[in-house]
């Protein structure tokens, strides 16, 4: 019996075995998945979610899931905003041309995409801006910290207004406070304005009293205390939209602006005409570019609404060859020089004198001497001519003959044109009838003043007089309010 029973279990034992390896082997066969639980089938880790709009994307991808505390200070911020709907709308609608490519760089540095609500903070996501202690553009750099992060300023462009170079900027700033102080989102904004070394120093100041150290507990300035309030009322009212009642603008989680290379010189109104679109627009795309055209380079940067990019696929498309802009008129004031002239346009002191047949290194006050806006191959020196009155001559005819205006040759050669001519007169055409196209190309363009905005700086920036910018409109005082349109006739040659 004994010996009966421990066949049996013999026997048992190696079924038993025999199913188990037999288990083993399967694990390779394709007929097994079906003990695999049948939603990690059905969803795939690669599936492609699709977002209506940015906001959605942000509301989904935040990485600050902690609750913001709602204070007194935060509640009025949110009320500030809550006053008037339409009126929210429109303040978050002003990042429309922005705040994707806002997002998409901070998600290249891993940071906290809700960081893109700082332009709102500080400028209304308005590139031009500038504050009356001197911080610039949509993310309000100062000049030595705009230095520190190579946004450069020339006479042609200044890279703390452009929103693109700024944002890698800025989001390169913002990189460096967030991990200088242990990823806290309250820190690195306040650190970013009051600055990193007050902020240390405030917090050293805690620990050595023993006491919190963090951005509630500190004492700091004023501004830098309504700064964080200011970011948490914001971020309230958008992640929780529907619950206050708001509606969020229409903004595509999609790219809305096409990057673009143009070769040579590209005169941005020139440029606004072919793309059918506001000058204002162009320039608020590339507020980088402070006068009237890009600098004199091989290419120019430009970017553009998308919907726009196909002109570019035209093959009529004129951009496709250089569009180089030669010449610009300088008056000549007190203090200026040959050396200082070549360095402001980048050209050099010997092409200037050749240009104006300069005999030596002195220049006249008042005087108009003619520039060369690039040292590239493409720059086609115009000779200097003469015309010499002959019998029969008429100030109309000399015009034709020269493809000028009439009132242009008389202005060129400071006469009237009801003048008579006398034989043998001397009238300068050649390279000074570059007057007639910086006088025929003067284009008046609009813009809204800013804070901080005054008419030196204005006439600083789009190169033109205060008298022109008084006279266009008409203006009796030198006093602006910001938000007031003026008009701006500038030369666009």
């Amino acid at each position: 019996m004994e010996r009966q029973l421990l066949t049996i279990f013999i026997i048992l034992i190696l079924i038993v075995g025999c199913q188990q390896m037999g288990v083993v082997e399967d694990h390779n066969k394709e007929d097994i998945v079906e003990s695999i639980p049948i939603n990690s089938i059905l969803q795939p880790e690669n599936k492609t979610i699709t977002y209506k709009d940015i906001w959605e994307y942000i509301l989904n991808n935040n990485t600050e899931n902690k609750e913001d505390y709602i204070n007194e200070q935060i509640l009025f911020y949110m009320n500030m905003h809550l006053k008037d709907a339409d009126k929210f709308e429109e303040y978050l609608n002003d990042s429309y041309y922005f705040i994707y490519y806002v997002i998409d760089e901070l998600e290249k540095e891993k940071l906290p995409i809700e960081l893109a609500l700082i332009p709102y903070i500080e400028s209304n996501y308005d590139p031009f801006s500038i504050s009356s202690s001197g911080a610039v553009g949509m993310w309000q750099f100062m000049p030595k910290t705009g230095r520190l992060y190579e946004l450069n300023k020339t006479w042609w462009n200044e890279d703390r207004h452009d929103p693109y170079r700024s944002t890698e900027a800025a989001v390169d700033y913002l990189k460096y406070l967030y991990e200088r102080f242990n990823q806290d989102v309250y820190l690195t904004l306040a650190a970013y304005n009051a600055g990193p070394t007050l902020l240390s120093r405030k917090i050293n100041q805690n620990k050595r009293r023993g006491l919190k150290t963090d951005f509630w507990s500190l004492n700091l300035p004023n501004q830098t205390k309504e700064y964080v309030p200011k970011y948490i009322a914001l971020k309230e009212l958008i992640f929780n939209f529907e619950k206050y009642e708001l509606t969020l603008p229409d903004i595509p989680n999609n790219p809305v602006v096409q990057k673009i290379s143009i070769p040579g010189q590209v005169e941005v109104i020139t440029l606004s005409e072919f793309l059918d679109i506001k000058p204002e627009l162009l320039y608020k795309l590339n507020a980088g570019y402070t006068k009237w055209a890009s600098a004199p380079k091989d290419q120019s940067i430009f970017y553009i609404p998308i919907e726009k990019y196909y002109l570019f696929e035209s093959e009529d498309n004129p951009f496709n060859d250089t569009n180089q802009i030669n010449w610009i008129s300088h008056v000549v004031e007190s203090g200026d020089n040959l050396w200082a002239l070549a360095s402001k346009y980048d050209t050099e002191v010997g092409i200037i004198k050749q240009i104006n047949y300069l005999n030596n290194d002195l220049l006249s006050i008042g005087s108009t001497l003619l520039i060369p806006l690039s040292k590239t191959k493409s720059n086609t020196f115009i000779p200097y001519e003469m015309h010499i009155v002959s019998e029969g001559d008429t100030l109309w005819d000399i015009a034709k003959k020269y493809n000028l205006g009439v009132s242009d040759l008389a202005n060129m050669n400071s006469i009237n044109e009801n003048s008579y001519l006398q034989l043998g007169q001397q009238l300068t055409i050649g390279n000074k009838n570059i007057h007639r196209n910086i006088e025929s190309k003067k284009r008046t363009i609009l813009y809204s003043i800013k804070q901080g905005d005054n008419l030196y700086k204005i006439s600083e920036l789009f190169d033109v007089t205060v008298k022109s910018i008084k006279e266009i409109n008409d203006f009796e005082d030198d006093a602006l309010m910001p938000g007031q349109i003026i008009k701006i006739a500038i030369r666009a040659f």
